[in-house]
């Protein structure tokens, strides 16, 4: 099926990859993949998470590709396009995820964006604890979620080519300068071999062995490639028939893993070089928004400069991040009532601002919507997604044949979904059960 008739679609192959990556990189991309690494056996756990890319993420990507494209719809329509319309319910799952993440995702944005302009205008806070502390919730928190809000409202209504992909054209290839640029400079510092050798080097390979380090490899390969929220079924939505899907969905995850590997690069050699490595502790949020500060500060003028820089790339990986999944809620939005993008786009924003409101004024609420979205949700979705793939569509990998020719892997792409995805994601959908009933039950202590 090509794309429909008035469907909006991506103006080159360039453009809808730099989104589809936008998309992926984001704010766990700068930190979160990095940290687990360090601590969970470092380049042991590299290349596990390089496993799970191919044994999960891969096979999960190429099926929400296959079905936007062949469906050239949003998540609900494409699902029912293909299953009947009970697995509309898939599609409306996608939807949901997609919403509640964008609403939170808004808050955590909005904190990168008030410290790059407060590296730009002020420099950074002289105590980086109670900074953090006095921004992170409360009206101040709320009044840079709906600035972030808007601004990406404004590049989704623009549409899809001149909103979203003009837009990770310009900033996408940026953040990859930016990023490198950094991890240059941080290895001139002195004492940043130190940082290296906790990253990279191999300790213990039974640890990776263990259930939670397993668990945290598959999750990470999982929400870093932007899977089980319809981000990536939505984007393939506006491909051609003719485009390749493997090769875009290979070129994808590896950038995306490229990106979270080289910020890596930057963030420990930093740390260990000022002597900040007993810092980090147990908090991803507490080492990004306070520990990472408080070496930009140590370093003067420089640490201004980088510490500029750096929050710049995470407003950018937020941005295009936010951007997909608002897309997910305004497409299927489009597809299913009589509203234009505009329309769609303003009604879904101001709904995802609403929403997001408790999450910018406690801590405790973004933390439980963030539990429930990634591990009930995304996991949910992702369990069902490959269910539906391996084992009720039709000819999947007819779907994934067209404009790629045929590969001799197609068909173990096809037992992936079938009898490994579910597997892995129903232990780690079961293993993270307790800790999001914990999140939430906190909200009413």
């Amino acid at each position: 099926m090509a794309v429909q008739a008035g469907r909006e679609h991506w103006g080159s192959r360039f453009g809808f990859l730099m989104a589809a990556i936008g998309s992926a990189v984001g704010l766990g991309n700068m930190w979160r993949f990095s940290y687990l690494a360090a601590e969970n056996g470092g380049a042991a756990f590299v290349f596990l998470y390089i496993l799970m890319i191919f044994v999960i993420g891969m096979p999960v990507l190429l099926a929400e590709m296959a079905i936007g494209r062949g469906a050239a719809r949003g998540p609900i329509q494409a699902l029912g396009f293909y299953g009947g319309r009970w697995w509309k319910s898939l599609g409306a799952v996608f939807v949901a995820a997609g919403f509640l993440i964008a609403s939170y995702y808004s808050v955590i944005a909005g904190w990168t964006l008030r410290y790059t302009l407060e590296a730009i205008f002020l420099g950074f806070a002289e105590d980086p604890v109670q900074h953090f502390d006095s921004i992170a919730s409360g009206w101040d928190a709320l009044t840079w979620h709906l600035a972030f809000m808007a601004g990406s409202l404004w590049i989704v209504a623009n549409g899809v080519t001149a909103g979203i992909e003009r837009t990770a054209i310009v900033v996408m290839p940026l953040l990859f300068v930016v990023v490198c640029a950094l991890s240059v400079y941080a290895w001139t510092l002195d004492g940043s071999a130190a940082g290296y050798v906790y990253y990279l080097s191999p300790r213990d390979y039974t640890e990776v062995f263990s259930r939670e380090v397993l668990a945290e490899a598959a999750g990470q390969a999982f929400f870093s490639l932007s899977l089980g929220m319809g981000a990536m079924l939505t984007y393939a939505s506006y491909l051609e028939r003719n485009s390749n899907l493997p090769s875009q969905a290979t070129i994808i995850a590896f950038s995306d893993f490229g990106i979270a590997f080289i910020a890596g690069l930057v963030v420990f050699p930093l740390l260990f070089a000022l002597g900040l490595s007993e810092d980090v502790g147990a908090s991803t949020v507490g080492a990004l928004f306070i520990t990472l500060p408080k070496a930009f500060l140590e370093l003067g003028v420089a640490g201004r400069v980088v510490g500029t820089l750096f929050f710049g790339a995470l407003v950018v990986g937020a941005l295009t991040s936010l951007i997909s999944l608002l897309e997910v809620v305004v497409a299927s939005t489009v597809d299913l009532t009589s509203w234009d993008r505009r329309e769609s786009t303003i009604r879904a924003g101001i709904a995802a601002a609403i929403f997001g409101a408790p999450a910018a004024m406690s801590l405790g609420a973004l933390d439980a919507m963030d539990q429930v979205a990634t591990n009930l949700l995304l996991m949910g979705g992702g369990l069902a997604l490959a269910i539906f793939t391996g084992w009720v569509m039709r000819n999947p990998e007819g779907e994934v044949t067209a404009g790629a020719g045929r590969y001799r892997w197609f068909g173990l792409w096809v037992n992936l979904l079938k009898y490994v995805v579910p597997v892995v994601l129903a232990f780690i959908m079961i293993g993270s059960v307790p800790k999001t009933i914990n999140a939430v039950l906190a909200l009413f202590e």
